[in-house]
C-alpha cells in the first residue's frame, strides 16, 4: 500500500497453496488459516507464509515473512521484493511440481 510497486498477481493454485502448508508442517509448525496467507507457529517464532507467484504489493507488516513459490518465478519474485525494500525479514522458498523445495533466497531486515 502506497510504496509505488507495480506487481502483477498471477493466480495461485491450490496446489502450490497445498505445497506451502506441507512444508511448514514438516518443520514442525502449527498453522493458522489467514485467508491468502498463513501464520506458522513454532516456539517464539511466527511467520507469515504467503503462497504466490507474484504480489499486487509487499505485504507492510510481520517481522518473519516467506513467500512460497514456483522454482521459476523465485528470480521475479525475490527482484520485486528487494526493489520494494520491505521492513522485515523475508525468505523465499522454491518448489517444483514433485515437492521438492529449496529456501532460494533469505534477506534480514537492516
Amino acid at each position: 500500500m502506497g510504496n509505488g510497486i507495480d506487481i502483477r498477481m498471477r493466480a495461485v493454485t491450490k496446489h502450490l497453496d497445498e505445497k506451502a502448508q506441507s512444508i511448514f508442517a514438516d518443520l514442525g509448525y502449527t498453522l493458522t488459516d489467514r485467508g491468502e496467507e498463513y501464520l506458522a507457529e513454532r516456539k517464539w517464532r511466527v511467520v507469515h507464509v504467503t503462497p504466490a507467484t507474484a504480489l499486487e504489493e509487499a505485504p507492510e507488516s510481520g517481522d518473519y515473512r516467506c513467500f512460497v513459490t514456483w522454482t521459476e518465478a523465485v528470480a521475479d519474485l525475490e527482484a520485486r521484493l528487494e526493489s520494494a525494500d520491505p521492513d522485515y525479514e523475508w525468505a523465499i522458498i522454491g518448489v517444483d511440481d514433485d515437492g521438492d523445495y529449496e529456501v532460494a533466497r533469505r534477506q534480514s531486515a537492516a
